[in-house]
């Protein structure tokens, strides 16, 4: 079992920045691939980046590419969410997820995930 839970969401003007952070505690998190979601009312959740277990690979969505940045720290079982130039877009409840398996950007293939923290940007 993880446990995850995520912290950093807010409200947020257009072009500024949150940093999100998932602390993770259970089974062997530095083992663990490492996935953000996000779901706006109405949408369906939508795969934002993921992260493998040591960080050598990262994958992100076009529509957050080079705006966003996902680090993980193994000895804090934390994994970051660096969000910068936001825009009222991103605007959604982001959730990180664990998986045992590979990496992957399919919500369905990720065992765990956290309750959520919203992240509003105003126009």
């Amino acid at each position: 079992q993880v446990q995850l839970v995520e912290s950093g969401g807010g409200l947020v003007q257009a072009g500024g920045s949150l940093r999100l952070s998932c602390a993770a505690s259970g089974r062997t998190f530095s083992r663990t691939a490492m996935g953000w979601f996000r779901q706006a009312p109405g949408k369906e959740r939508e795969f934002v980046v993921f992260i493998t277990w040591s960080g050598g690979t990262t994958y992100y969505a076009d529509s957050v590419k080079g705006r966003f940045t996902i680090s993980r720290d193994n000895a804090k079982n934390t994994v970051y969410l660096q969000m910068n130039s936001l825009k009222p877009e991103d605007t959604a409840v982001y959730y990180c997820a664990a998986t045992s398996g590979l990496v992957t950007s399919r919500a369905y293939e990720y065992d765990y995930w956290g309750q959520g923290t919203q992240v509003t940007v105003s126009s």
